[in-house]
């Protein structure tokens, strides 16, 4: 996959050079172009899998920013109550993932994601701490995370 994003990368700035201009946008056109070109040999080069896996990176884009919105609902519902009742803890989380990249990945779209953050690792690599502003059920927690970013993650990088 990095190899095929290398030639896209190298197809924009070819379309850079032919039209004389290296403007972002213009570069994010010969972007686009390139990808265009690659989908369209993608059987005889074998650059199918190369769109599978920008397809599940954007199901994960997708999937963040549907969290970012609906934990940002939650958080905001919370805060205009006029009487908070709460229930903060710190979850331990049973990972999955076991690259470096990958747990770190999970961590910062926990972290982004409002009432929720990313406290530790433990050195096992095997536990990601987190806190929650109200987890009234940790397991609910915990499975949300798991089929929610973790899974996207899995079939986005694996």
């Amino acid at each position: 996959m990095t190899g095929l994003f290398l030639i896209n990368v190298l197809l924009a700035l070819a379309w850079g050079a032919v039209s004389g201009n290296f403007s972002v946008v213009n570069l994010v056109f010969g972007f686009l172009l390139g990808t265009g070109a690659l989908y369209l040999i993608r059987e005889q080069v074998g650059t199918a899998s190369y769109f599978r896996k920008v397809g599940k990176i954007v199901n994960l884009a997708a999937t963040f920013i549907y969290e970012l919105v609906l934990s940002a609902w939650r958080v905001a519902k919370i805060v205009m109550r006029p009487k908070i009742e709460l229930e903060p803890g710190i979850i331990a989380y049973p990972l999955t993932v076991d690259r470096d990249f990958e747990i770190t990945m999970l961590a910062n779209l926990i972290t982004l994601t409002p009432g929720t953050l990313s406290v530790d690792v433990s050195d096992d690599r095997k536990i990601l701490f987190v806190h929650c502003i109200d987890v009234p059920d940790p397991a609910a927690t915990i499975d949300d995370i798991k089929n929610g970013f973790e899974r996207k993650i899995l079939e986005a990088f694996r």
